[in-house]
């Protein structure tokens, strides 16, 4: 399993590597000591002698200790660590044979009375909890919710159907993954959770069984996973709009961000139609051009309806910031960051977070503030179009093996912050035939990063995928990055960024994205947040069109846009074809 430099000492990386297979002279290259420490360390800690199941173990768990400590955890991430605890139990029943148990310990279906007897009391134990248990639950969950997270309890026991505006961080998806448990355990009834795509539902499936297992012990099982009073909790990508025979409570995560939300949002409703089911919709806002706005807004109440039925809803931050019952039997509320923070959350350092965001930013992704995609050169619809669910349409790629595209060839391109101590990098798939579509695999953001860092992240990445293009912006530190990247990638691409530069590069993105042939994960939104935010606007001297992000060059806010494009700039700029197949020359 490969770890990231830098994220264990030597000596445990040392070792690590020596249980891949690797000679001593070569792991004492990628550690930096001296071959005859790392002969020392074999020797004294006795490498070789450590039983198979127990390198196993290890290396999980160390592989867990860097993801739990990790920032801002990726759904896939979050999904690796839900993976990875469950390996770690099954060598635990593993080592518990080996000192002697029965075979029962492996398969516990062996155990009393024989395979059939033991299946069947398997199944009905499955998912118990006692009343004690419940009890236990449901006071930890009481207890651990903020002021307007209480709100939100409160609202949803008088009121079938929440919507609610929020920033980002505050512990929405975190607050609504307990109640819709702690609603299960006490009614039996069950909770449907849909998001654009089934990495994003996992989420939801993961704050459910960590809160469990933190409190009771118990490890729930299954997906769906049905508990012993009959209450399933489903988790849900964007093929739910097949899944019509569910019925429950419905739980609509960033529907602000879902394509086709209109007839998403119909079969959602379907599935909470009878008056005991609820429905609560969650999101950070988009655009204004997003086809949830109408149902936000109320004009979807509106529609079809008598001009003298009509209604018109205040919901700007001032109406909504306590919550508010309306006229179209939703209950809606809006709560920023300072909301949170003056309602007693202590995440939040805001002048920090004003220094980390620019000011378009902190509206947007913090206080609420929908985007007016009108003036960008990328609009949500164009950006939404190109949201698929990967965990289900991108089955030859492998997130969570150690190459998790095969040997098949990436592209990867990498951009420096403007201001802020963060860069982004993009790891895409080119066309598999001519015209075809890009996908973007992966994606990263590294903030307070020394370059050399950032360059050594890059060389991880050649390790993973076969990158057969790396595209750099050399601006500022992006030199330092690049004059690194050389000298383990000679081929790497440098952009030194002019307004001819600048608009071939958006040039390239339009064609490939107004054309169809580009892919992303439903539930990365920030992809389409960084396109939307590029805007054409003049140089200073009035001479020249180029592209910029936010209302200034310095703004920084589109890093991913830019790296997704230098990726996308080693096709040329018209297309592959039989007769063209030089690379696009703007460099």
């Amino acid at each position: 399993m490969d770890l990231p430099k830098n994220a264990l000492e030597p000596r445990i990386r040392a070792k690590h590597l020596y249980w891949q297979g690797w000679r001593v002279p070569d792991i004492a290259r990628e550690v930096g000591a001296n071959p005859n420490t790392v002969q020392s360390w074999k020797q004294r800690d006795d490498w070789d002698s450590t039983p198979e199941i127990k390198r196993v173990e290890e290396s999980i768990a160390a592989r867990c200790q860097v993801l739990i400590a990790k920032d801002n955890k990726s759904p896939a991430e979050v999904n690796e660590i839900d993976i990875l605890m469950r390996a770690l139990m099954r060598t635990a029943r593993i080592k518990r044979y080996e000192r002697g148990e029965s075979e029962a310990v492996l398969n516990p279906a062996l155990a009393k009375g024989g395979k059939r007897a033991a299946r069947k009391r398997e199944k009905l134990r499955k998912n118990e909890l006692s009343d004690e248990q419940v009890e236990a639950l449901i006071k930890a969950f009481e207890e651990s919710i903020f002021p307007y997270q209480r709100v939100w309890m409160e609202a949803g026991e008088d009121n079938r159907i929440r919507t609610i505006l929020k920033s980002r961080q505050i512990g929405a998806t975190w607050y609504f993954a307990r109640e819709a448990l702690v609603d299960a355990l006490k009614t039996g009834r069950n909770q449907i959770f849909l998001s654009a795509s089934k990495a994003q539902a996992q989420v939801f499936k993961l704050y459910i069984l960590q809160f469990v297992q933190d409190v009771t012990g118990v490890e729930l099982k299954g997906d769906p996973i049905v508990l012993w009073n009959g209450a399933t909790l489903y988790f849900l990508g964007t093929n739910a709009r097949t899944a019509q025979s569910y019925h429950g409570n419905v739980y609509m995560d960033e529907f602000f961000w879902i394509p086709r939300f209109t007839e998403f949002r119909k079969v959602a409703s379907g599935m909470a139609m009878h008056k005991k089911w609820r429905q609560t919709y969650i999101s950070t806002p988009s655009a204004i051009s997003h086809e949830a706005y109408p149902f936000w807004t109320g004009e979807h109440f509106n529609k079809g309806r008598p001009k003298d039925r009509h209604i018109k809803l205040d919901v700007s931050h001032r109406a909504l910031k306590d919550g508010r019952a309306c006229e179209d039997g939703q209950w809606r509320q809006v709560v920023t960051v300072e909301d949170a923070v003056a309602s007693g959350c202590d995440l939040f350092d805001l002048a920090q977070l004003r220094i980390e965001y620019s000011e378009d930013e902190y509206r947007q992704l913090l206080m609420c503030e929908f985007v007016d995609d009108t003036m960008s050169i990328f609009s949500l619809h164009q950006m939404t179009a190109c949201m698929v669910d990967s965990l289900v349409d991108w089955p030859d790629f492998k997130p969570f093996a150690p190459r998790p595209f095969g040997d098949r060839p990436v592209w990867v391109g990498y951009d420096p912050s403007r201001t802020r101590d963060d860069a982004s990098a993009a790891v895409v798939a080119p066309p598999v035939v001519q015209m075809g579509k890009f996908r973007l695999l992966e994606k990263y953001s590294w903030r307070n990063m020394p370059f050399d860092q950032q360059a050594e992240r890059i060389k991880q990445l050649t390790q993973r995928y076969n990158v057969q293009h790396i595209g750099i912006d050399v601006t500022g530190i992006g030199i330092g990055v690049y004059d690194l990247v050389v000298g383990f990638f000679p081929t790497a691409r440098k952009f030194s960024y002019s307004p001819e530069v600048k608009s071939k590069l958006v040039m390239k993105a339009q064609a490939v994205i107004y054309n169809g042939r580009f892919e992303y994960d439903a539930g990365a939104k920030e992809v389409a947040t960084a396109f939307m935010s590029i805007r054409k606007t003049v140089t200073p001297s009035g001479n020249a069109i180029t592209y910029n992000a936010g209302r200034t060059e310095e703004s920084g806010h589109a890093d991913l846009a830019w790296a997704v494009m230098h990726a996308l700039a080693f096709e040329p700029l018209q297309g592959q074809t039989v007769t063209n197949t030089h690379v696009m020359e703007i460099f």
